[in-house]
């Protein structure tokens, strides 16, 4: 069976870990995950990930190794903004900020995915991906 929205089972599937105190969790690969993920580890919200494949299946999956600080998951929401039913795109000059500045939207840009604050940076607009804080 296919998957319809592959990046809000990631998402969820983060969120469901970080509910149980899992300390990793599993995820497909797929090129918008590992790209998403990698924004997400250097903006501090992830310790990290790493692609394994599995001998028996022969599938790779990423495994993702969630933070937590005194306790409590360091990522306190996820949500998807652009749907593949809904896509909403975004001007520089129009990008909300989430939280008065303390989260941040994930945006896929001509020049890749980043952070809002990167989209800032390099002056171009996309896709918002999701937010997270």
């Amino acid at each position: 069976m296919t998957m319809s929205d592959p990046l809000a089972d990631l998402m969820t599937r983060i969120r469901n870990g970080q509910q149980a105190h899992k300390l990793t969790i599993l995820s497909p690969v797929s090129k918008l995950r590992g790209n998403v993920l990698e924004v997400l580890k250097n903006e501090g919200y992830i310790r990290g990930y790493e692609t394994r494949e599995d001998s028996e299946s022969e599938k790779k999956s990423f495994h993702i190794e969630l933070k937590y600080y005194d306790g409590k998951p360091v990522i306190h929401e996820i949500s998807r903004i652009s749907r593949p039913g809904r896509r909403v795109y975004s001007k520089i000059k129009d990008l909300p900020s989430y939280y008065g500045g303390l989260g941040i939207a994930i945006l896929s840009t001509p020049r890749g995915v980043m952070s809002d604050e990167q989209a800032r940076q390099a002056n171009v607009g996309g896709e918002i991906l999701c937010r997270v804080f």
